[in-house]
């Protein structure tokens, strides 16, 4: 792909304009679940939703949203849509993220970073039901059109209202380069200084916890993992997601294309050659 990417508005429009047709994202699910999006359906997808998230939630710069979801293609979708409003990310435990260093005793999320909006596959969950935040409840199934089943009240369903928006974005405001994109909250247990965490609830094998915030200016140059050329990557979706989306950043920057396999996917050799992989993480 052409030139250094600074901003995920600029991996977007190289997305819907280079290539367009390529397959830029495919995911493997439970049952033979398959979806492949070319970069521009991906495009799409994260316009409508970015057009959601502003229009409905008021997502832009100075606003927080909790990612509650596990590694999918509608999760990693959600992510470039807040960051292309110019929202700022939290990731919670839904996410694969390690739980927040402070709870209190019936395990209630009590860490001081607020979100404005929680966006979760699992609504019913008690870090979900944050005071003051709007909630968003995602389908994970391909092809649902809405949630199944009822909803807590106040709870909005997406894949009911997205397909109303419009695809293509235009922000109304821009977020700075030196705006926080990324906030990681301090986890229970200790940082050993290699990129883990010991001693808690949960491991946390990703350099970027327990670091500064990740700013706008940074999440395509620092926070990205680097690739050099080209690729069709394999990634395991039990990684968590944001290992997930910061190795998806860097595939794409350079012009390659994610294989994102669910845990319950049996991974072969016959599914490797079929994809066309050429490495593995």
């Amino acid at each position: 792909m052409p030139g250094k990417m600074f901003t995920i508005s600029d991996l977007m429009a190289t997305l819907r304009s280079v290539d367009a047709t390529a397959p830029r994202l495919t995911w493997y699910g439970p049952d033979g679940e398959r979806v492949e999006l070319s970069g521009r359906v991906l495009d799409n997808w994260v316009a409508k939703t970015a057009n959601f998230a502003v229009d409905e939630l008021d997502a832009g710069p100075g606003s927080t949203v909790g990612v509650d979801m596990p590694a999918h293609w509608r999760s990693l979708c959600w992510l470039l849509a807040a960051w292309q409003a110019g929202a700022t990310v939290v990731f919670t435990a839904g996410s694969g993220a390690p739980a927040p260093a402070a709870a209190a005793a019936d395990g209630t999320d009590t860490d001081e970073t607020t979100t404005d909006v929680v966006v979760t596959a699992d609504p019913g969950l008690p870090a979900t039901s944050m005071d003051g935040s709007l909630v968003v409840a995602v389908a994970l199934g391909a092809l649902d059109m809405r949630w199944h089943g009822d909803l807590p009240g106040g709870v909005i369903d997406y894949a009911a209202e997205v397909r109303a928006h419009g695809d293509v974005f235009m922000p109304f405001d821009q977020p700075a380069m030196t705006d926080t994109a990324v906030v990681h909250r301090a986890v229970q247990g200790n940082n050993n200084g290699d990129g883990t965490v010991t001693g808690g609830s949960a491991a946390a094998p990703d350099p970027s916890l327990n670091t500064a915030p990740v700013t706008f200016g940074t999440l395509m140059d620092g926070y990205a993992v680097p690739f050099g050329q080209p690729e069709r990557v394999l990634l395991r979706a039990d990684a968590g997601l944001e290992p997930t989306v910061r190795t998806a950043l860097g595939i794409w920057a350079a012009g390659g294309s994610v294989l994102l396999v669910h845990p319950s996917v049996q991974i072969e050799d016959r599914l490797l050659a079929s994809e066309r992989v050429t490495s593995g993480r």
